[in-house]
């Protein structure tokens, strides 16, 4: 089955978008003094930032580190994954949380190695009302029973509340930012709502850089005290965000 040319399995082993991944995935899993996060929200300040991209993308990441990884659409307004990977999608998390469904029978096994996918499944009525039901942490606790690692492709979190009804139920959330296109005030007002829901921001990444501007600079939000902060640095920083490439 062909895929889509946005993964990196599609790109050179040495190629800038598979390191940053690389990179990204180390800071993630020293982000934590007790260990890396197991379970991942991936979301956005508005639509169209390359969100769900930079979550399979990172989920493919962990998963060629011979972590056991699920990756799971929870954009049930507007879902994406499916598309990316070129899966059915009659069947997903919709259906897990609407129907008390057993997860097992819907998850899409070895879609790559040590890769699984829950795909949004069919849009319901009330997406915020599912995602912040008993079963959604019924589901996670289950299936953080037979995974490494879990990320979960979400909505963008300004025009949605569903972001902010998954978070506390995560270890951390990263935010994904498109280059020209996200402001600072627009992921400076993300992150502030994030956390009073009670999320632990990982990080910011900064997506679709030019090339052209990439050098060999990574861009990275890096949050102390109550300040947030900007600025180019050659050196990766922890607890920083990694720049991905397009």
């Amino acid at each position: 089955m062909a895929r889509s040319r946005e993964l990196i399995i599609n790109k050179s082993i040495k190629s800038p978008i598979v390191e940053a991944y690389k990179t990204l995935r180390t800071n993630i899993q020293f982000s934590m003094p007790d260990g890396g996060p197991r379970t991942i929200l991936i979301t956005s300040s508005g639509p169209s930032e390359g969100k769900s991209t930079a979550s399979a993308n990172l989920a493919i990441s962990i998963a060629q580190s011979n972590k056991k990884v699920l990756l799971v659409d929870a954009d049930l307004r507007k879902s994406v994954v499916h598309r990316i990977f070129e899966l059915p999608n009659l069947e997903g998390l919709t259906n897990i949380l609407a129907e008390n469904r057993d997860y097992k029978e819907l998850v899409k096994p070895h879609v790559l190695e040590n890769l699984d996918i829950i795909t949004a499944g069919p849009k319901p009525p009330n997406p915020s009302e599912l995602l912040g039901s008993r079963r959604m942490e019924n589901f996670l606790e289950l299936a953080k029973q037979e995974y490494d690692t879990i990320i979960i492709d979400s909505p963008p979190a300004l025009p949605v509340a569903d972001s902010a009804i998954l978070s506390p139920l995560v270890d951390g959330v990263i935010i994904v930012s498109a280059y020209g296109q996200a402001t600072f005030d627009g992921v400076h007002r993300t992150r502030s709502m994030l956390e009073r829901a009670g999320a632990k921001i990982l990080g910011v990444v900064l997506n679709r850089i030019p090339a052209s501007q990439a050098g060999s600079h990574y861009y990275y939000y890096y949050y102390e005290e109550d300040r947030p902060k900007t600025g180019y640095t050659k050196s990766k920083r922890k607890g920083g965000a990694e720049a991905v490439y397009d």
